[in-house]
């Protein structure tokens, strides 16, 4: 079983969208009958998780049908709320990867659906209680988890300008900076992450999706103790090499999360 996590794409740039690609190269889609689409809400406040209100996303490619099988599930739990059309609508960080995912699972056009789940600003009880929800079918083989996020947003219109001299220049410090959070999220240790997260403060977008599913995993961890998981980051890059206060930039990285049977 080979289930890909991407945390790539700065959701509004697709001048990075190589990084995403990358990632996109690591997914067997065979089989594949489920895309569940997991990102950060940017316009409007969730304490919660909400689900779209249509029953298919357009893409430049063809349509992708939403299940509404597993929505119907998700709705049960009394934990989902619903998004309006127009917050559905301004929302971009699950509509840049839609193309992509249209790519990847071309060969199955017509014989998959995808699950958009927008992820709000949730404490991490909450994250628990998603994760726990989400890891049933992140156990499925035939489901395919996409998460988007970024890195860093570094320089002052972003207001978070960290930096440590000894690491140089202003670009290579975000890069240490970003690599010590992908290394937590390579341990699949969610309080790894979120103490990081308290730590530095960094400017993680999809810190709540990320979250989520590092909480699917160390559920699945204590029910499925016949899998190994295996989590590789693949490609990172910033939108600009800062080397004073007056620059700025976003960080960019794709990685994928393996599940096998041992």
């Amino acid at each position: 079983q080979v289930n890909p996590l991407n945390v790539s794409v700065r959701t509004q740039d697709f001048a990075y969208c190589d990084v995403c690609v990358y990632v996109g190269c690591h997914v067997s889609h065979m089989y594949r009958t489920k895309v569940f689409i997991l990102g950060p809400s940017h316009h409007v406040y969730l304490a919660g998780c909400a689900l779209s209100s249509t029953t298919h996303y357009e893409t430049p490619l063809y349509n992708l049908e939403i299940d509404q099988h597993v929505y119907r599930e998700l709705q049960a739990t009394g934990l989902f709320d619903q998004m309006s059309q127009s917050v559905d609508e301004e929302e971009h960080s699950i509509e840049m990867h839609l193309p992509y995912v249209a790519k990847v699972m071309e060969s199955r056009r017509g014989q998959f659906t995808i699950v958009p789940v927008l992820v709000g600003a949730l404490k991490e009880e909450r994250e628990v209680e998603y994760g726990k929800i989400f890891s049933k079918y992140l156990a499925d083989p035939s489901n395919l988890f996409v998460i988007s996020s970024d890195f860093c947003h570094w320089g002052k219109r972003f207001s978070y300008t960290h930096y440590n001299k000894e690491h140089g220049p202003i670009h290579a410090s975000i890069e240490k900076l970003d690599r010590e959070g992908m290394a937590r999220i390579e341990s699949l240790d969610p309080r790894a992450f979120s103490a990081y997260l308290k730590d530095t403060q960094n400017t993680i977008c999809g810190r709540h999706p990320i979250g989520v599913l590092l909480n699917a995993v160390d559920s699945l961890r204590s029910s499925h103790t016949d899998f190994d998981y295996c989590f590789k980051f693949v490609q990172y890059a910033q939108s600009n090499h800062c080397t004073s206060k007056s620059d700025s930039s976003v960080s960019y990285a794709s990685g994928s999360l393996t599940i096998t049977q041992k």
